[in-house]
């Protein structure tokens, strides 16, 4: 959440997952730009648009969670989410968050986990947000990864 970070137990460094852009045509990422979108406008914040760089930081953020079993704001290699998001070029940015979930089956699931939670709430419906990437990854024992990558001012 936010640009807080939380402690993991390290591991050793290990080579980041290399995945391809999440596809903005994948039936769960326009599920959940939707889900966000109503969520913002009932409180009268602007929608987000989908941010190719932001997909890359959350996609691989989401694959090394998956790969470690792992819920966590840092990386297995010790990056944060601000590190994380500039390594896949949303550079130039005036704000940037984060949300992480595990363990949630569907969109609609997660988002309601985010938005009963405060400060992922305060993220998704932060109004100096403008663009978003996504991330879903299941781990080797079914486990379904999450992240959400926000920003504004960045270069998609």
């Amino acid at each position: 959440m936010g640009l807080g970070l939380t402690a993991c137990t390290a591991h050793p460094p290990a080579a980041a997952p290399v995945m391809a852009p999440v596809s903005a045509t994948a039936p769960w990422v326009n599920e959940m730009l939707t889900s966000i979108n109503a969520q913002r406008s009932a409180v009268g914040a602007g929608p987000l648009q989908l941010c190719a760089s932001l997909g890359r930081a959350a996609a691989d953020h989401t694959a090394d969670q998956a790969m470690h079993n792992l819920m966590t704001h840092t990386g297995s290699d010790g990056s944060t989410m601000v590190i994380r998001v500039e390594r896949a070029g949303y550079t130039g940015w005036s704000a940037v968050a984060e949300n992480v979930a595990a363990g949630y089956q569907t969109v609609a699931a997660v988002m309601n986990g985010w938005m009963n939670s405060t400060g992922h709430r305060t993220n998704l419906l932060n109004p100096a947000y403008t663009d978003v990437g996504v991330g879903q990854v299941p781990s080797t024992g079914g486990t379904i990864y999450w992240t959400q990558d926000f920003g504004s001012s960045g270069t998609c």
